[in-house]
């Protein structure tokens, strides 16, 4: 049994809430906004929300009632593009994205081979995760099977709702880095039945991108992706434009890169590709009609150079879109900070991102994408409780400022874009605190 398993005793949160029923870009009425709520919480999963004068009645002489009034509760942040093995590489320098691979991205996976050294790496790194309120996330291991069994051990000791899987990589790495067709698909085979549906872990079948894996090696996962049709897949498509040029080299006859994935049945729902920045609006219609997933990774973009993604586009042609970090490309772990960044790409493009649609892109929008909408990103009766309490008194500019916020929207924007890890009070998986602010942190 896990050490944070949860317990059966009802617990009542008083405080401002914000869920969603929808896309509120599509419609007014998808933000539920509580100035004064109340969420019930029992055996790990939500029992009611709604205002507090509604359902104080609920409130039994045995439930512990917590008064957080003042504080914002939304739903666990999903983080759907990752690498906790690029922890300790976060922040190096690099002009572009294939060198920084070459420099620091494959000398530093080399030590995943040490059960050990993962284990301890996987759990810094679901600190920073939980610090920066991210209940779930699509992470990448390394090539090495190992890397993976300690990530999921790691999630599994706290009780998370985490989707990883073992890179796939069988050329144009080093010769320490690599695995075969075989034996990545033997080895994903294995991780998939020793973990998918474990708890509340969910495998991800991941080839690191085309480049690094033969013909053989895609249509070996994509072999397993057909087996195994509830299995998540996660990759990188059309980051870079070098990288671009050197698909199309690699695979030649193929009509964009997304389409050599297309060719092995790799675009399905539970799909996420992170990026997708060079697409034009024939691979955005095709990500549309097979439902797969766009992660948009805008602070590794912009640190990267690799270019801007066109978010407008994106919902112009109902392509389903997440955001991720994209540690350690990107330079923060944390959403607030990605809602930052993702609203000043989607500016310098002409588009105006509101915070609302950017606190749906990080909860109930990428649950919607990922087929989960019914068990994270929602405060709603019967979802596992994995949710965040935000504090706007954090720091003094970010209370300064939402304090003359004259609208919901207003505020939470204030949020978005001055909020970090400070401004996470509490984070809170299956019922269960997981992480405190003022509390010490074990690293």
């Amino acid at each position: 049994m896990s050490r944070h398993a949860h317990t059966a005793q009802r617990v009542a949160y008083r405080a401002k809430l914000l869920g969603f029923a929808g896309d509120p870009e599509r419609s007014a009425a998808a933000t539920h906004f509580e100035e004064d709520g109340l969420l019930i919480v029992e055996d790990g999963h939500v029992v009611a929300n709604g205002s507090y004068a509604a359902l104080a009645a609920q409130l039994t002489p045995t439930t512990e009632l917590r008064d957080l009034r003042g504080k914002l509760i939304v739903p666990g942040f999903i983080d759907t593009h990752l690498h906790y093995p690029q922890t300790d590489m976060i922040a190096s320098p690099a002009p572009g994205l294939l060198p920084w691979l070459e420099r620091y991205t494959f000398p530093t996976e080399r030590r995943f081979i040490e059960g050990a050294y993962a284990r301890e790496t996987a759990d810094f790194f679901l600190d920073e995760l939980l610090a920066c309120g991210t209940t779930t996330a699509l992470v990448y291991c390394t090539v090495h099977k190992q890397s993976a069994d300690a990530f999921f051990a790691a999630s599994e000791a706290r009780n998370l709702r985490m989707i990883a899987g073992k890179v796939l990589m069988d050329r144009n790495c080093p010769e320490f880095l690599r695995d075969t067709a075989q034996s990545g698909y033997d080895d994903s085979a294995e991780l998939i039945e020793r973990w998918h549906g474990r708890g509340r872990q969910l495998y991800a079948l991941t080839p690191r991108f085309a480049p690094t894996s033969t013909p053989a090696q895609l249509e070996a996962c994509g072999t397993l992706a057909k087996a195994h049709p509830d299995v998540f897949i996660q990759t990188h498509v059309a980051e870079n434009v070098d990288e671009v040029k050197w698909v199309a080299q690699l695979y030649p006859g193929h009509r964009s890169y997304l389409d050599v994935y297309d060719r092995y049945g790799l675009l399905r729902p539970r799909a996420v590709y992170g990026h997708c920045i060079h697409f034009d609006d024939e691979d955005r219609t095709r990500m549309a009609q097979t439902g797969a997933v766009a992660s948009h990774c805008p602070t590794s973009n912009l640190f990267l150079g690799s270019g801007l993604f066109d978010v407008a586009k994106a919902s112009e042609q109902g392509m389903a879109v997440a955001l991720g970090t994209d540690v350690g490309g990107g330079t923060s772990f944390s959403m607030l900070r990605t809602m930052n960044e993702a609203h000043k790409v989607a500016r310098l493009a002409g588009h105006h991102l509101s915070a609302t649609r950017m606190f749906w892109l990080a909860t109930a929008g990428a649950a919607q994408a990922l087929g989960l909408a019914d068990t994270i990103g929602t405060l709603a009766p019967q979802a596992e409780a994995d949710f965040v309490v935000l504090d706007p008194q954090a720091t003094p500019l970010v209370a300064r400022r939402t304090e003359r916020a004259e609208s919901l929207e207003e505020w939470l924007f204030a949020l978005a874009l001055l909020g970090d890890d400070r401004t996470v009070f509490e984070t809170y998986s299956a019922g269960h605190c997981v992480h405190r602010r003022d509390a010490k942190r074990r690293h």
